[in-house]
């Protein structure tokens, strides 16, 4: 049986920040990985001020943007031999979220195909409450993952 080398790798970071990943984006927001295995992830997020719209509550895109890529480093480690990208994300807005706030995204695969990755995604207040949720379809690329050092 092969060894996921992603999965391994990103079953070290649980408890640490996640600023030294693939993702650049989700480098700058800086999430606390919670929990992963190869189909589902939880990471958590404090709202800071610049991921705020002018009313100083969660931007839509920075809460899409949380979804997004949670899914992608769930999809990441979900086994693929080749990269997987976004072709689509479908987000409900139900809550606000305010400075200061934490959050947790949690995501899990739905149904894994060999081309196709469906994928659905949460953010939850501490409280319980549901701020936003997300479908997303993962495509096959070309790029395997090994050809970009992984």
């Amino acid at each position: 049986m092969d060894t996921n080398l992603q999965l391994e790798f990103f079953k070290t970071q649980i408890g640490k920040r996640l600023d030294k990943t693939p993702s650049a984006a989700g480098n700058w927001l800086a999430g606390t990985l919670v929990e992963i295995d190869n189909h589902h992830i939880k990471v958590s997020y404090v709202v800071r001020t610049e991921m705020c719209n002018p009313a100083k509550m969660l931007h839509g895109g920075m809460a899409s943007l949380m979804m997004d890529d949670v899914i992608g480093t769930g999809n990441f480690v979900a086994g693929s031999e080749y990269l997987m990208t976004t072709i689509n994300l479908n987000v409900d807005f139900l809550a606000s979220a305010q400075v200061g706030e934490v959050l947790e995204v949690s995501a899990k695969l739905v149904r894994s195909g060999s081309n196709l990755n469906h994928w659905e995604a949460v953010i939850r207040k501490e409280s319980g409450k549901i701020v936003a949720k997300a479908s997303s379809n993962m495509i096959k690329t070309h790029i395997k993952l090994s050809d970009l050092g992984f």
